[in-house]
């Protein structure tokens, strides 16, 4: 398993933290009903070989109105995304109920229980695949359409939530994403201090450390490319080694590129041309870059491709870009 992908993993092998990601991010009524204390790792011992190679999704139930809900945690961090994650969620969904049935949890009436599939992402292109199967399908019949399956799974895009909403909640969940989505040395450096004030009990030891792994491993090293990284035994000395260690820091993934290439655009433009570079940050920001708008940049003029430069982070949409 990637590092990034196991140590998403043994964050959320703690329960606080599907705690937190089901109370700041599963904004529903129904969420005020599960009884946290009963939260428990799903027993791998009855669940699947299919399920078991599925080592990046977590799966933890919870009691909800006398009766379990399982919650079925896809860890999703690839490159691109899956247009048909859907069909993924309806495969395993069907998988778990296989192996709820063979080990005989059910309720008192042989029903099965509730599944909440959740896909957190957090990967460089905004997600755009269909939340539901029923989006994937070609058109047919309205009486045929009844025979069709049904699921639909809950997103969680990291790139959609800005630092000012997140910091509202003292939430753990989302502590994680301001981490990740962190523009400077000083929002990390605030992250990690709540951190250290929300995880203060000799209990909570392993949640701090896989938090720790967690941001040596993984989100420094991305964040601060050429910096070593060194060796700290807590939070707390990874916050004093962030303030006095770090002199550079990279935007995230969704800007990083956009700034530098705005400032050294006449740099690039002399090597690759600076329709080139504008064409490629669109790209990053929009997706793939219809025709029209390819022909507009290769036809455009020095002073109009500045222009342009200027107000790639305003614009809202390509068509309001060109505008």
């Amino acid at each position: 398993m990637p590092p990034h992908d196991h140590a998403y993993k043994n964050l959320f092998a703690h329960p606080k933290m599907v705690e937190d990601l089901l109370k700041g991010f599963v904004r529903f009524d129904w969420v005020n009903d599960l009884d946290f204390s009963t939260l428990e790792k799903v027993n791998g011992s009855y669940i699947s070989d299919d399920l078991r190679e599925r080592a990046d999704d977590v799966i933890w139930r919870v009691q909800f109105q006398d009766e379990w809900l399982y919650v079925y945690l896809l860890l999703e961090f690839q490159s691109t995304v899956d247009p048909f994650m859907a069909v993924r969620i309806l495969t395993y969904v069907g998988l778990l109920y296989q192996d709820l049935i063979k080990a005989n949890h059910l309720s008192e009436q042989r029903k099965l229980p509730p599944v909440l599939p959740i896909v957190l992402y957090n990967g460089e292109r905004p997600w755009q695949a269909s939340e539901t199967i029923s989006e994937l399908l070609q058109p047919m019949p309205e009486k045929l359409r009844d025979y069709q399956p049904q699921q639909r799974y809950l997103l969680i895009d990291e790139g959609r939530y800005s630092a000012a909403e997140l910091e509202k909640l003292e939430n753990l969940t989302a502590a994680l994403i301001r981490a990740e989505i962190a523009e400077s040395q000083e929002a990390l450096s605030r992250v990690l201090a709540n951190l250290i004030i929300w995880l203060p009990q000799p209990e909570q030891n392993d949640l701090r450390r896989a938090f720790k792994e967690w941001f040596g491993r993984v989100l420094l090293p991305r964040r601060l490319p050429g910096t070593e990284i060194e060796a700290v035994h807590d939070l707390t000395e990874m916050q004093a080694m962030l303030a006095e260690r770090v002199k550079t820091w990279t935007k995230p993934w969704w800007e990083e590129g956009f700034e530098k290439g705005i400032e050294k655009g006449i740099e690039k433009g002399i090597e690759q041309g600076e329709a080139a570079v504008l064409a490629k940050l669109l790209n990053k920001r929009f997706g793939p870059l219809p025709e029209w708008a390819q022909e507009k940049l290769q036809q455009a003029s020095r002073e109009q491709l500045d222009n342009w430069a200027e107000q790639i982070f305003d614009a809202a949409s390509l068509e309001q870009f060109f505008a």
